[in-house]
């Protein structure tokens, strides 16, 4: 279990606040800066020094959660684990030349979803449920774009193909988390 690690250093309201402000943040860049919002979404996809990148991220992640997490009886398999991650990464980098970038941010999404989930565990306010119905979103979506990478590209497209809907979908955005977090979601 994970949870130990977490709880030491994050709680429910600091999750919170940490997904409300990044959710605004990006909602509200999304609509106030359409252009380079666009630009940066459109090209993510194929961009391989981002997927170097958030894959290093998600390498050091992993190997350090492997070597804090008690595998129970598994724990012989940690030392061929902490072998294997770095060979994957390198394979990663050197053979996986398709949408590395959508692979490696639904790596990130699926270890980002943890904390978010330990966190909210049996927590008293009902508000905690936004926190898990949105890591369990998160989970649907990256197992989406590390399995078909290529939907991530299909949803940019979609998002981007009109003015009109990008600006309803950022402004949607930014007004749910400026509802939910804004009215104390995390309290």
């Amino acid at each position: 279990m994970t949870r130990h690690l977490y709880s030491q250093f994050l709680t429910l309201q600091s999750v919170g606040i940490i997904v409300g402000l990044l959710l605004i943040a990006t909602h509200a860049a999304a609509l106030f800066m359409p252009d380079k919002t666009q630009s940066l979404l459109k090209r993510f996809p194929r961009w391989k020094e981002a997927g170097i990148a958030v894959l290093a991220i998600d390498f050091l992640w992993a190997f350090w959660l492997i070597g804090e997490i008690d595998l129970g009886e598994f724990h012989t398999w940690e030392r061929p684990i902490k072998f294997i991650l770095p060979v994957a990464f390198v394979l990663f980098v050197v053979f996986v030349d398709e949408f590395l970038a959508v692979r490696a941010a639904g790596i990130f999404l699926l270890l980002l979803a943890c904390p978010v989930l330990d966190i909210a565990f049996l927590k008293d306010p009902e508000s905690r449920l936004l926190l898990s119905a949105l890591s369990y979103a998160w989970i649907l979506v990256a197992l989406f774009w590390v399995g078909m990478p290529y939907l991530m590209r299909d949803q940019v497209a979609w998002a981007t193909r009109s003015p009109n809907r990008w600006r309803a979908l950022a402004a949607g955005g930014l007004a749910c988390a400026l509802f939910f977090w804004g009215k104390g979601g995390t309290a």
